[in-house]
């Protein structure tokens, strides 16, 4: 694909006009139509501009300077690179400091990288099989043996983390995630809850957990790090879980005094 190519391509991913684009890029759009059509070529300076209007992950940016000629930009490291110390002290600081309650970082292919002291909570009884690492957390949460085996609403949360990874396909075009997809796409399904449940206000889906006699209800919120300029870190995804009433939040209390 070359580099006309790829920018129409990520203009359509994002539903943007060619107005829409120059407007954001402030070029014309008759300049724009030449970059498409390789009629231009792009300076390395309008490429980066068009990646952020565009909000293309930096690992794609790479691929879209490359297909113009240019050098990648961007690094890529691993999370226990000496480098990127100052980083991994800085999420460890907010998985604790969520505590008590769950929280956990992952990458890219929703691969568990770090998790607080809370989250084994949320993995018991979760098959000892899909706990080996590289853990998959779509995976740990909607496998028949898995979290979802002890969900009280597996089809209406199973349907939340469907859509979030089906988007997420649609945007990256990642064969990984395609892969992941039709994996969890061919779980059988769990059947639908009819009770009503604590309305959020179309904000959150409750995840509701049957442990023993009691019952956990939380809601999550996902985090990104927008301001990274490693590939690595821009590919996490921080994941936090919150009591969705006062028995949860009592609950996690008291298993965090136990620890």
């Amino acid at each position: 694909m070359n580099v006309g190519e790829h920018i129409r391509d990520w203009r359509k991913r994002r539903r943007l006009s060619q107005l829409d684009l120059a407007l954001g890029a402030e070029i014309s759009m008759r300049h724009l139509s030449f970059l498409e059509t390789g009629r231009a070529n792009p300076s390395r300076a309008m490429l980066l501009k068009l990646a952020d209007e565009l909000e293309i992950p930096l690992r794609e940016r790479n691929v879209l300077l490359v297909s113009a000629g240019f050098a990648p930009v961007f690094r890529e490291r691993g999370i226990d690179d000496p480098a990127l110390a100052p980083a991994r002290r800085a999420l460890d600081a907010i998985l604790q400091g969520h505590e008590p309650f769950p929280a956990l970082v992952v990458d890219r292919g929703w691969n568990l990288v770090a998790a607080n002291a809370a989250v084994p909570l949320l993995l018991e009884g979760v098959a000892p099989e899909l706990l080996h690492p590289p853990l998959n957390v779509l995976r740990v949460a909607l496998h028949p043996d898995g979290v979802a085996r002890h969900s009280l609403n597996a089809a209406e949360w199973g349907a939340h983390i469907m859509d979030r990874l089906r988007r997420q396909v649609a945007m990256s075009g990642e064969d990984d995630l395609r892969a992941l997809l039709a994996e969890l796409e061919a779980y059988p399904q769990p059947p639908a809850d009819d009770r009503r449940h604590e309305d959020f206000g179309g904000l959150a889906v409750q995840l509701r957990l049957a442990r023993g006699d009691r019952i956990l209800s939380f809601f999550t919120t996902t985090t990104v790090f927008g301001a990274a300029l490693d590939i690595t870190l821009s590919e996490l995804t921080l994941e936090t879980f919150f009591p969705a009433d006062a028995e949860t939040r009592e609950a996690l209390a008291a298993a965090a005094e136990a620890r």
